[in-house]
């Protein structure tokens, strides 16, 4: 699918049907975040392929957004191993680990795969259920699979302020 096609037909699913993710996509997907940009090239980011029953109940016990998909990917950040901006008031890792996530979003809707990004958790309980490290924090959740018959884009989907109201030019 061509670039500018994939920025305007992606939307976040609401409703996966069952089928399975196959490992050869997904690792497709994997490797466009691998392949993100990161401040100083630091990679400080660490995804969670969650698929089995335990780690979806664990998901699902944290958010009621997990709408059926098979597989959830959760994208955390070494924050023991980021870039400190001038001024010392913001760090790398939740822009970078941002950058990997939309790599893994666009990199799914290329590849046939339905997904819906997922804030709406308690990042230190769903990290305490799951055993994670204590220098990793969660960024996000990102639901794959493939979309259930019926899923469709929020009526509000194809709405968009002009440039004009989003966008200055500076000279």
């Amino acid at each position: 699918m061509e670039f500018k096609e994939v920025v305007k037909e992606r939307f976040s699913c609401k409703k996966f049907g069952p089928r399975q993710v196959g490992d050869n996509v997904i690792r497709a997907i994997l490797e466009a975040g691998r392949l993100a940009p990161t401040a100083k090239n630091l990679q400080e980011q660490h995804v969670y392929v969650l698929q089995s029953a335990e780690s979806l109940a664990a998901v699902d016990k944290h958010t009621p957004c997990r709408y059926g998909a098979p597989t959830v990917l959760l994208v955390a950040f070494d924050k023991n191993n980021v870039f400190t901006y001038p001024g010392g008031q913001r760090t790398s890792g939740v822009e970078d680990a941002s950058i990997v996530a939309t790599h893994l979003v666009l990199a799914a809707a290329d590849e046939g795969v339905d997904s819906c990004w997922v804030n709406f958790f308690d990042p230190d309980k769903l990290a305490a259920e799951l055993g994670l490290p204590e220098n990793e924090e969660i960024l996000m959740l990102l639901d794959l699979g493939y979309g259930a018959e019926g899923a469709q884009p929020l009526p509000n989907h194809s709405s968009r302020k002009p440039l004009s109201e989003t966008v200055t030019w500076c000279w």
